[in-house]
């Protein structure tokens, strides 16, 4: 069974930088157009950036400039580098196929607060 492990959220200030990584087991990555979600408290799952195998990627339109989303296909690893980072940005990020088919992983939280 494929999984996902999220890491590297944390605690940051506003206007502060963020790398999350996301390892996938099994052969599906490297045929997978791969993307990262994220849940807000008290909100639903929302789509934040997907990368194709070739590296082709797509943002949601609020985060284009800040977010940066890649993959290494050598290591099975979806990557989303966060800058400039705000409060409303807290929450769980997540990854998953695009779309998502995959049992969700256990996320990684971003809390963004002074």
């Amino acid at each position: 069974q494929v999984q996902l492990v999220e890491s590297g959220g944390g605690l940051v200030q506003p206007g502060g930088s963020l790398r999350l990584s996301c390892v996938v087991s099994g052969s599906i990555f490297n045929t997978s157009i791969m993307a990262w979600y994220r849940q807000a408290p008290g909100k639903g799952r929302d789509f934040v950036a997907f990368v194709s195998p070739g590296g082709d990627t797509y943002y949601a339109d609020s985060l284009k400039g800040r977010f940066t989303i890649s993959r290494d296909n050598t290591k099975n690893t979806v990557f989303l580098q966060m800058n400039s980072l705000k409060p409303e940005d807290t929450a769980v990020y997540y990854c998953n196929t695009r779309p998502a088919i995959l049992a969700w992983g256990r996320g990684t939280q971003v809390t963004v607060s002074s």
